[in-house]
């Protein structure tokens, strides 16, 4: 019914295999076009490249969520290319009602000012396979005494990795693609050669490579690749064959195993429930889903049954790399093109999550004309921090411990793209605060050792240089403080030097508090080597009990410095939030759901979605306001990424924690809290509850068999 929490689920869930299957079905029918299965489609052909939830208009959730109205009609949003026409481009239709789709509406233009070129359109799995072909089959064909003397090749001992974006201007489709050894953990096993391919034409008989590098040396083709190694005029590195294991990158542990790790469980079983993707725990509750291409979302977060925040998701995850190769010195990933939520794996249970979590399945359709299902991609769990929330121990005046246990609940997907392994959480705390936070592994990304290399990164192996790279994480944060309309304060401390009023003579530097309300965009936009203030809350039009304005904090961990990303490809045109801003707060606006887009990734010097054009200094007094957060890292891979990068320390994200929002601290209501006194019996269960764990907790329970399904599915790899 409206108004109850459980019902965000019913408007924010992702699409079941059947709504995706009946989106498809009604495309084939209603376009007049024949669309070919994306799996093995040509550029030159139409296909559907992904579907999932168009998320509906705010004010109409609201309105159903908080009032009288009706249920938001049920929809998708389509992606297509169109390669066999004319004019080819990408088109988004958004696709309804569900279950049974009777219309579509093209909304390319309205979001995005125009079409979009069909140059800008993200690779597809089977371009990438044309492209391997061609470099396989044509390329190579060029220069078989080189390979076969160098590489020893035999057409399976060699994988591509390939660099973004493609090129150096608007409308070029030019990608490196790196040669590594095809070994467990190829991404560390560098042979030296690079070719650059020409893949912008939709005829794929017209590809061609533009230029190669190996081991320093550039060369027109691999024509003069093969004519220099023949006539002796190439200086040879040639790599030792590394066994399938990968050796120095295999994962197996060298260690056998011994005692079991610690275990967590739920001693009376889990204190949460979940109902399709919608979840209680404690004072909260939120409904969540899963973007193909932002990856993980939240929806209607709900703290005492007041909603905090409407909409917290993940935007974007960007790395940028440096190398005295052309793969490496020329990428600049954004993986939201790639697909976030698209390649989030199956989770390992004790491993990823703690054994008892509870595993949830995320179905998409991507890049298939058939829906398909990541089995176990997200878990939820209660974690004991294994530190208190908060204590005191009195030892003066009275005798008393109180303190209270720091359990907190955990929402998580890990997402593989390429090399890398991100963990995506976001946790729940008992005080009312909510982290976003994200921990980097996987392997680290290299070139090819030579030369000047160690300007660019440590060298890790003998022939593998780790390169330096920089990581930006975008998210989206709509917070409703209170209700929709918010304002955006600052506060701060300064040193006032003041005259001791007992002792005119002496002088006190003392702390005050500094306060202003940032009333622009302008204002709220703080770019990376920007100085910000340290405490940024959104305000409500109420008070609490004290007078204040009920308010969120906004708190950033972030290590990613003061460096941007100067221009691309000497253009200085990119505009991107990931590259300027720690923190912009804009006015929310419909038309403004992503601070940046899938199409970014190959056009970024004529981005579709510019997040500079959001800041226009509007005023953000009274107004439904949205924070776009960056936090960032920089990796300088050294030996210990050997054979593949920890999660220690690499760790970003950030916080929203009441700020005056409450009377006092919400978490003194929580049933964990623990409290006695020197006069008291503290061994006894009514006194202590800790004191009851002996007898409550000395069972472990029944452990469900181990599973994993993450080999079933690897099509989309």
């Amino acid at each position: 019914s409206p108004g109850a929490p459980r019902a965000a689920g019913l408007v924010f869930a992702d699409l079941t295999p059947m709504e995706l299957t009946q989106v498809v079905r009604y495309l084939q029918a209603h376009l007049g076009l024949p669309l070919v299965d994306a799996a093995w489609a040509k550029p030159s052909d139409n296909c559907i490249a992904s579907v999932g939830l168009q998320v509906p208009a705010k004010a109409e959730v609201l309105r159903f969520l908080d009032g009288a109205g009706a249920r938001p009609p049920r929809e998708a949003l389509a992606v297509l290319y169109f390669g066999a026409q004319a004019e080819p481009n990408v088109t988004e239709y958004v696709v309804g009602p569900l279950p049974t789709p009777v219309y579509h509406r093209d909304v390319t233009v309205r979001r995005y000012g125009g079409k979009v070129p069909y140059h800008r359109r993200p690779m597809l799995h089977s371009e990438y396979k044309q492209v391997e072909a061609f470099l396989k089959t044509v390329a190579f064909a060029a220069a078989p005494t080189f390979l076969k003397e160098i590489l020893e090749y035999d057409s399976t001992n060699v994988v591509f990795e390939s660099a973004a974006p493609r090129g150096f201007q608007s409308g070029d489709r030019k990608s490196w693609f790196a040669l590594f050894q095809n070994v467990s953990g190829f991404f560390v096993h560098p042979v030296g050669l690079e070719v650059l391919v020409d893949h912008s034409s939709l005829d794929i008989s017209r590809w061609a490579v533009s230029r190669v590098f190996y081991n320093g040396q550039y060369y027109r083709d691999m024509v003069q690749l093969e004519s220099s190694y023949v006539q002796g005029r190439i200086s040879v590195q040639k790599v030792r064959r590394a066994p399938r294991d990968g050796d120095f990158s295999s994962m197996k542990p060298r260690a056998p195993s011994a005692a079991p790790f610690p275990l967590q469980y739920e001693p009376q079983g889990p204190r949460y429930s979940v109902r399709n993707n919608h979840v209680l725990y404690q004072a909260w509750s939120f409904a969540f889903g899963m973007s193909v291409s932002t990856g993980l979302r939240l929806f209607d977060v709900r703290h005492k049954g007041e909603r905090v925040a409407y909409e917290i998701s993940i935007q974007e995850a960007m790395s940028v790399y440096g190398s005295n190769c052309p793969a490496g010195m020329s990428t600049r990933y954004m993986d939201g093109s790639f697909g976030i939520g698209r390649y989030s794996s199956p989770l390992v249970r004790g491993v990823d999550c703690p054994y008892l979590a509870t595993y949830l399945d995320v179905h998409f359709l991507a890049q298939s004309q058939v829906p398909q299902v990541t089995k176990g991609a997200i878990c939820i769990f209660e974690q004991n921090v294994g530190s208190p929330l908060r204590r005191h121990y009195s030892n003066l005046q009275a005798l008393y411990y109180g303190g209270l246990v720091n359990s907190a609940l955990v929402l998580r997907s890990i997402v593989t793209v390429g090399n890398y392994d991100y963990i995506w959480d976001f946790i729940f705390y008992q005080n009312g605060a909510i982290e976003g936070k994200v921990q980097a592994t996987g392997y680290a990304s290299s070139s090819f050792f030579y030369g000047d290399g160690l300007r660019y990164g440590n060298r890790v192996w003998e022939h593998t240089l780790g390169t330096i790279q920089t990581h930006f994480i975008n998210y989206k944060v709509d917070l409703d403080v209170g209700g929709v309309k918010n304002s955006l304060v600052a506060h701060d401390m300064a040193f006032e030097v003041v005259r001791a009023p007992w002792n005119p003579e002496q002088q006190i530097e003392r702390p005050r508090l500094t306060k202003k309300v940032l009333d622009t965009e302008d204002q709220a936009a703080f770019r990376l080597q920007a100085k910000m203030p340290r405490y940024i809350y959104f305000a409500a039009n109420s008070k609490n009990k004290w007078g204040h304005q009920r308010g969120y904090r906004i708190q950033v961990t972030s290590s990613a410095g003061d460096h941007g990303v100067p221009g691309w490809g000497g253009t200085g045109k990119i505009s991107c939030l990931l590259l300027r801003y720690q923190l912009a707060v804009t006015r929310r606006k419909e038309e403004e759901p992503t601070s940046t887009s899938i199409y970014n990734q190959n056009d970024p010097w004529t981005p579709t979605v510019a997040f500079a054009d959001f800041i226009n200094n509007e005023t953000i007094t009274n107004e439904d306001l949205v924070a776009w957060i960056t936090a960032g890292f920089l990796h300088i891979p050294h030996s210990e990424d050997i054979p593949n990068t920890v999660t220690v320390g690499n760790s970003v994200g950030f916080l929203l924690r009441p700020y005056n929002y409450y009377d006092l601290d919400p978490s003194i209501y929580s049933h964990d809290g623990v409290f006695f006194t020197s006069e008291q019996d503290f061994t006894a269960c009514e006194v202590n509850p800790i004191a009851c764990l002996p007898q409550a907790a000395s069972c472990l329970p029944s452990f469900p068999p181990f599973t994993y399904d993450g080999f079933q599915n690897t099509s989309r790899l």
